[in-house]
C-alpha cells in the first residue's frame, strides 16, 4: 500500500522543523508542508494541532497520529518508516546512546543556541552578563560535541550517519548568527572534530534538497536563507531594524471614532 504524504506545519525561519523535514528526506517518506509566519504560530488553526505554539507538528493520515516536539517525532519517524534501519541500529545499547545524544541536542544545543540567538540578536536591551552566559552555554555544547567526535570518530554512534548526528545540524548552520559572528569567519574553527563532522553532514544530498524547500519558503516570506528580511545586509541593519519594530509596537495605537 502506497504512503500517503504526511503533513508537517513549520514556520521555515525556525531551526527546529528542518530536523524533522531532513529525516523524511533521508528515508523518502513522502510529505506535505503547511508554512507560516511566525507571527501565527499561537493562532488558529496551528494551535489546535499543537496547544503549545511551537513548531513543528506533524500529522501522519497513515496512522491517524497529530503529533508536535521535533524529539518525538524524530523517534516516531524511526519507529514507523525506517524499516531498514537506515540511520538507526537494531542493538540495545546503540539505540539508546542514540536517544541519548537526541535528548542532548534537545535540552542542551537547542535551548542554549536559541536563548544566545534571542539575547544576542533579538532582545530590544543588551545585557552583557547574559549575553556572556549564553554565549559561553554554546561554546560548552561545541565543547562537549568535540571531546565525543575525539579519537578518530566519524559519527555519534557506530560507523554510520544516524538520526542523532542529523538532529544537531539546522542548530550548527545558525552559529554565525547565533553568536553575531564576524564575516568571514567559521564559529566551528576551534572545533575542529565538530567542524569536520558537520561538514560531512551538509554535503549530503538530502540536506541539499531539503535547504532549496527551506530557501523557497523563507523567499515567499520575504526573509533571506539567513533569516534576515530581504534588504537587510548585515547584523547592524538587523539591530537596528529590530529597534524600529519593537519601537512601533510601543507607540500608542489610534482610536478612529466615528
Amino acid at each position: 500500500m502506497a504512503i500517503q504524504p504526511l503533513t508537517v506545519w513549520l514556520t521555515p525561519s525556525g531551526p527546529n522543523p528542518w530536523k524533522v523535514v531532513l529525516i523524511l528526506e533521508e528515508l523518502g517518506v513522502p510529505y506535505e508542508i503547511e508554512s507560516f509566519k511566525f507571527d501565527h504560530v499561537k493562532d488558529k488553526p496551528y494551535i489546535d494541532i499543537c496547544p503549545n505554539g511551537r513548531v513543528p507538528a506533524i500529522v501522519d493520515p497513515n496512522t491517524n497520529l497529530t503529533l508536535w516536539e521535533s524529539g518525538a517525532i524524530i523517534q516516531y519517524l524511526e519507529e514507523t518508516y525506517d524499516t531498514e534501519k537506515e540511520l538507526t541500529y537494531e542493538s540495545l545499547n546503540e539505540r539508546h546512546l542514540l536517544n541519548q545524544y537526541l535528548h542532548f541536542q534537545m535540552s542542551g544545543q537547542g535551548p542554549y543556541y536559541g536563548q544566545s540567538g534571542w539575547f544576542n540578536v533579538l532582545h530590544p536591551e543588551r545585557l552583557p552578563s547574559v549575553i556572556e552566559r549564553y554565549n559561553g552555554q554554546v561554546r560548552r555544547v561545541l565543547s562537549v560535541l568535540e571531546t565525543l567526535l575525539g579519537g578518530g570518530k566519524t559519527w555519534l554512534v557506530g560507523d554510520k550517519c544516524t538520526f542523532a548526528d542529523l538532529s544537531f545540524m539546522p542548530w550548527n548552520t545558525r552559529l554565525d548568527f547565533v553568536l553575531m559572528t564576524k564575516p568571514g569567519e567559521d564559529p566551528l574553527a576551534p572545533y575542529p572534530n565538530v567542524q569536520a563532522w558537520h561538514r560531512r553532514m551538509v554535503e549530503r544530498p538530502a540536506w541539499k534538497r531539503a535547504m532549496a524547500v527551506r530557501d523557497k519558503l523563507m523567499d515567499d516570506q520575504g526573509l533571506m536563507p539567513n533569516g534576515m528580511p530581504k534588504g537587510i545586509n548585515n547584523i547592524k541593519e538587523y539591530e537596528e531594524y529590530m529597534e524600529k519594530l519593537a519601537a512601533e509596537a510601543q507607540e500608542p495605537k489610534q482610536v478612529v471614532r466615528s
